[in-house]
């Protein structure tokens, strides 16, 4: 087993749900769901970071991996306003659920030399949701006047891979 502090509140609970969940052969997308679920039900606090954490970095946005081993991982994301994430894809499937402020997603499809937006969300506390690739090209950013914390459950051990992003996409957006 890689990373784990399971005596945060309400990490325990959830990291058995996920195993128990990606413990069943499905495809990723089906697997995604399923966690989508779960975290649904048991969206925990921001407080499942400490008073520290959940600040944040003035410079940019900060992760905290909570929990990794071969199947999955969670991680916390703390946003302060204005800060985002380059258009990336991600190595596996991903869920998300916030947990404080406003997380605003766009989503995009690869055209060949270009990006298409094909969507736009803003994921408000309680919002759950979850993709699997491909199709999963995406940025994700504050716009919010105050910090936003977002809880993550990636399909991949990324204290394995330093990482859940696959591929960062700088071309233009048509």
């Amino acid at each position: 087993m890689g990373i784990t502090t399971l005596t945060r509140p309400g990490l325990a609970e959830l990291v058995t749900k996920v195993r128990e969940l990606t413990d069943r052969p499905t495809n990723p997308r089906v697997t995604a769901f399923a966690v989508a679920d779960a975290l649904r039900e048991q969206l925990p606090s921001p407080e499942i970071l400490t008073a520290e954490e959940r600040l944040g970095d003035p410079d940019r946005y900060v992760s905290h991996t909570l929990h990794a081993e071969a199947g999955f991982s969670i991680v916390a994301l703390v946003w302060r306003p204005g800060q985002e994430t380059v258009i990336h894809d991600h190595i596996a499937w991903c869920v998300f659920g916030v947990l404080q402020g406003v997380e605003y997603e766009t989503l995009y499809r690869l055209d060949g030399d270009h990006l298409t937006e094909i969507g736009r969300t803003a994921n408000q506390v309680g919002d759950v949701s979850g993709f699997a690739p491909p199709g999963d090209v995406h940025r994700v950013r504050n716009t919010g006047g105050t910090t936003a914390i977002s809880l993550h459950v990636y399909g991949a051990d990324v204290s394995a891979t330093s990482s859940s992003v696959r591929r960062v996409y700088d071309l233009p957006v048509r």
